[in-house]
């Protein structure tokens, strides 16, 4: 699906938002090279989406991303599959449909195409990351900031959904998964004041290996802020390796039992792991 995780990207960050991205699409492809035909019909954590589905989402989006049309796809083909519930849910599954039939070679060769294009596209352009995107991005509010920070995220989290339909573990150390799981663990104050609706003055800590550590603080009208530095005793402290994080914070599964270490406030952990998915 679309990652939606939003927010205004400094300018000098953007380099770094592309090369994470373009290395996650070569990484993404490599593994998809590779795979045997039977696994493009293997289930993945998304409900209702194959391997094959979940690259012909990746390849509609790149297509999108570097100037082509969206596949109109009627509400008949569509049906009524229960993961398709939002006007950008029934978005995305149009792309979906358009690329059914599509053999799994050719997928792969669209979004080498269409990245290589927008690839190049991007080095020349000279962006202002809070002006609003091209196309149907743009449209629907995202910033070039936004944009350009969310495409790694979802190249990789994808890439990460083949591999764990498939049984091929890896990818956790690379940019996309350093992008990825630094990105996510900046939601913790949205999370705790938002989502949880943690009273004023509750105080939270991140720690996911392999990041920066994330502290928040709700204040008193309920908002989460970041806190620069880590309180000596909060009142909940959650710990985690970087894969559980990742699916749990993806939305794709809970975290293995005993993935977790809790300091403080079992109930509001509890209570923050539950609402820990930011992306859809």
């Amino acid at each position: 699906m679309v990652a939606s995780v939003g927010g205004v990207s400094d300018p000098k960050n953007l380099a770094t938002y592309i090369d994470a991205w373009w290395q996650s699409i070569g990484d993404f492809t490599a593994l998809l090279d590779d795979l045997p035909a039977a696994d493009w019909s293997a289930q993945t954590d998304l409900a209702g989406w194959t391997v094959h589905d979940v690259v012909a989402h990746t390849a509609h989006l790149e297509h999108i991303a570097a100037g082509g049309e969206h596949d109109e796809v009627d509400g008949i083909e569509i049906g009524a599959p229960e993961h398709v519930r939002t006007g950008m849910s029934v978005f995305t599954e149009q792309g979906v449909i358009g690329r059914r039939d599509d053999a799994p070679a050719d997928l792969v060769a669209a979004i080498r195409r269409d990245t290589t294009a927008r690839h190049e596209q991007l080095k020349t352009m000279d962006i202002d990351p809070s002006t609003p995107a091209d196309g149907l991005f743009g449209a629907i509010g995202w910033t070039w900031g936004t944009l350009l920070r969310n495409r790694p995220l979802d190249v990789w989290m994808h890439e990460q959904d083949v591999r764990r339909a498939v049984g091929r573990p890896g990818g956790m150390d690379s940019a996309g998964a350093q992008h990825t799981a630094d990105y996510l663990s900046e939601t913790l104050g949205f999370i705790v004041g938002k989502k949880v609706g943690a009273p004023a003055g509750t105080t939270a800590v991140l720690a996911v290996s392999g990041s920066p550590v994330v502290a928040a603080e709700v204040d008193e009208s309920g908002r989460g802020r970041r806190l620069t530095d880590e309180p000596a005793e909060p009142t909940v402290r959650l710990a985690m390796d970087r894969e559980n994080f990742i699916v749990a914070a993806g939305g794709r599964r809970a975290a293995d039992p005993g993935a977790v270490t809790v300091t403080g406030d079992q109930a509001l952990a509890a209570q923050i792991l539950a609402n820990l998915a930011t992306t859809p």
